[in-house]
């Protein structure tokens, strides 16, 4: 099933660049500053897909158009993915780390009154997977999780997404890879969290977001599990939807860390 976003004009603004290769840039749009002057929040997107090609940073637009109508600054982020864009593990984490450094190298310095209160990636699905393990370091400081894959060992065992864990790992299978890709076994993070899954997910099932919880708050990060009644993998990112509408609350609400 294919996500109902309506018919919201794309994101497109400034692209930037953090690499030489052609799925290294970022779609940055939306206000620099609130309309009290204050300077703009931002958002980090980062699009699912199961690490694959076939799937680009335009499946997080319609979300990117409606924080961007709300007052944020959106960075709409792709990467290198697996099958033909030389994706894969490391470098495809390795590109979300590089272009969340771009964004910290183009922020005021901590404390100016010109630096963003919010800084918040909105991952969904792989992208979860994507900005729970390049938060640490990075200028993040919430992460919204749509759907997240969370336990890439559960993921393989599981087959999710036609086999896309081993696409993604390539050769690199055993367990000490597994648990280095799996944001499940290198929590804490370090910084608060919000979870949103749907019942009705039949691509990444609820129980990696139930167990993942668990982890995270036993290692001490500040994680918020919203289960949604009803809701299936795509509909967390259909602007349209109460469950974004319960992501667009938090974030705007959201706690720093």
């Amino acid at each position: 099933m294919e996500p109902e976003n309506g018919e919201q004009a794309p994101l497109r603004a400034e692209v930037l660049r953090y690499g030489a290769h052609p799925s290294q840039r970022i779609e940055v749009g939306g206000p620099e500053r609130r309309a009290d002057g204050r300077p703009a929040p931002v958002a980090v997107l980062l699009h699912g897909g199961f690490w694959r090609d076939i799937r680009a940073a335009d499946l997080m637009d319609p979300l990117g158009a409606d924080l961007a109508a709300a007052g944020w600054r959106v960075w709409n982020t792709e990467y290198r993915r697996t099958g033909s864009d030389g994706g894969g593990w490391p470098q495809t984490l390795d590109d979300v780390r590089a272009a969340l450094a771009l964004l910290a190298e183009r922020l005021p310095a901590e404390g100016s009154a010109d630096r963003p209160d919010r800084v918040v990636a909105v991952g969904h699905s792989a992208g979860g997977h994507l900005a729970l393990l390049a938060a640490p370091g990075s200028p993040l400081t919430s992460v919204v999780c749509l759907a997240p894959v969370t336990d890439l060992a559960d993921a393989h065992r599981r087959g999710l997404g036609e086999g896309a864990v081993a696409d993604f790992l390539g050769s690199e299978l055993g367990g000490a890879e597994l648990r280095a890709a799996s944001p499940v076994a290198q929590v804490p993070f370090g910084l608060p969290q919000l979870v949103l899954h749907g019942d009705r997910d039949q691509r990444v099932p609820l129980q990696q977001s139930l167990a993942y919880t668990e982890a995270a708050r036993a290692a001490g990060d500040p994680v918020e599990l919203r289960v949604l009644d009803g809701v299936d993998h795509f509909a967390v990112i259909d602007p349209a939807s109460p469950a974004w509408a319960q992501a667009r609350a938090w974030m705007d609400a959201s706690p720093q860390a």
